[in-house]
C-alpha cells in the first residue's frame, strides 16, 4: 500500500523559472523596504514620545509587620485632588515598586491595595495612605508601613 504524500507549501516555486523567482525574491524586498521607510518617515508611535520628556521617579519599599519586605502586594498611585488611582503595580521580590510621574509640583497619594493580598502567615493586614511631594524632575523614596 503507499501511503499519499502530504501537501508540501510553495512546491510550485521548485518548477517555477529563475527569472520568476528573481522577480519574487526582488517583489518581497521591495515591500520589505518600502514598508520600513513609511513607518520611518511618519510620525513615532505614541509610547516613543513619553520617553523624551522629564519625569519624576516615586521608589518605594512595602514592608510588613515584621520589618521584612512584601511581594505581590498591589501598589496603587493617585494624584492627590483625585479620586481615582491613575497607577497601579505590584511589588516585587525585595518588597520594591517604583513608578514614573510627570515632572513638577504636584502631590501623590500612595497606598497599598490589600483586599486580594494574602500575607504569608495568614493574618490580616492594614495599611496607611503616604503622601509623597515632587517638585521637579527627581526621585522621591518612600515605604509603605503594613501592621
Amino acid at each position: 500500500m503507499i501511503s499519499p504524500k502530504p501537501p508540501q507549501p510553495f512546491r510550485w516555486l521548485i518548477f517555477a523559472s529563475r527569472a520568476f523567482r528573481r522577480a519574487l525574491l526582488l517583489l518581497f524586498l521591495l515591500v520589505l523596504c518600502f514598508g520600513r521607510s513609511v513607518h520611518a518617515a511618519g510620525n513615532p508611535p505614541p509610547g516613543e514620545n513619553r520617553h523624551n520628556q522629564p519625569y519624576a521617579l516615586i521608589f518605594g519599599t512595602v514592608w510588613g509587620p515584621e520589618n521584612q519586605p512584601l511581594y505581590g502586594v498591589k501598589v496603587n498611585v493617585r494624584r492627590q485632588n483625585e479620586k481615582k488611582a491613575r497607577w497601579q503595580l505590584y511589588s516585587d521580590h525585595l518588597g520594591e515598586f517604583a513608578v514614573r510621574v510627570p515632572a513638577g509640583k504636584q502631590d501623590y497619594v500612595v497606598w497599598a491595595d490589600l483586599k486580594n493580598y494574602k500575607s504569608p502567615d495568614g493574618k490580616p493586614l492594614h495599611g496607611q495612605e503616604v503622601t509623597v511631594h515632587v517638585e521637579y524632575d527627581e526621585r522621591v523614596d518612600t515605604g509603605l508601613h503594613l501592621q
